[in-house]
C-alpha cells in the first residue's frame, strides 16, 4: 500500500541515498557532491528552499519528489518547480509516480500557483511519454543554461 507524506529532517539520509539512486540512473553516479548537512541546511533550517515528498509502499522507501516555488514574470504569479522526481526500480509500474505529480498538482493549485514545470533529460522516453501522458508539454525549444564551479565564480569575480 502507498504512503506520501512530507519529508521531516530526521528522513535527510533518505533523500540523499534517493538523489544518489537518481543520479545513478541518469548516467552521473559521482556528480552528486551534496552532503546530509546541505540537505538538512536547505531544507530543513530557519529558511528552507526545497520540499520533499517521500513515498513508501508497505513501509518501504520507494521514491520521492523535492520542490520548490519560483516566480512566473509572464503570468505574475507563483510556480511549483520540481527538481526531482525518482521512483526505485522495484516499486515501478505501482503507480507511485503518477501520484506524486497528483500530489504536486493538487500543492500548486492549492497554492495559487500558475505553472508546475520540471526538466526531462532529452534521452529519457519512458519519462518523456509518461509527463505527455499526463498532459504536460515538453518544451523541446528550450534548453537550459547553466552556470556552476568555475566558471560561475569567474563571472561572479566580475562584478
Amino acid at each position: 500500500m502507498l504512503t506520501l507524506r512530507a519529508a521531516t529532517s530526521d528522513d535527510v539520509p533518505a533523500i540523499l541515498l534517493l538523489v544518489r539512486e537518481l543520479a545513478t540512473y541518469e548516467h552521473e553516479p559521482d556528480a552528486v557532491t551534496a552532503t546530509e548537512a546541505d540537505f538538512l541546511r536547505h531544507g530543513f533550517g530557519e529558511r528552507p528552499l526545497f520540499c520533499a515528498l517521500l513515498a513508501e509502499w508497505d513501509g518501504a522507501l520507494a521514491g520521492f519528489a523535492l520542490y520548490f516555488l519560483g516566480f512566473s514574470t509572464w503570468r505574475g504569479g507563483p510556480t511549483l518547480h520540481l527538481e526531482d522526481l525518482f521512483v526505485r526500480p522495484e516499486h515501478r509500474r505501482r503507480r507511485i509516480g503518477l501520484t506524486l505529480m497528483q500530489r504536486l498538482a493538487q500543492e500548486a493549485v492549492q497554492g495559487g500557483c500558475t505553472r508546475f514545470v520540471w526538466q526531462v533529460l532529452d534521452w529519457n522516453e519512458p519519462a518523456i511519454r509518461f509527463y505527455e501522458a499526463l498532459g504536460a508539454r515538453v518544451l523541446r525549444e528550450w534548453m537550459t543554461a547553466r552556470l556552476d564551479g568555475e566558471a560561475l565564480a569567474r563571472l561572479a569575480a566580475r562584478a
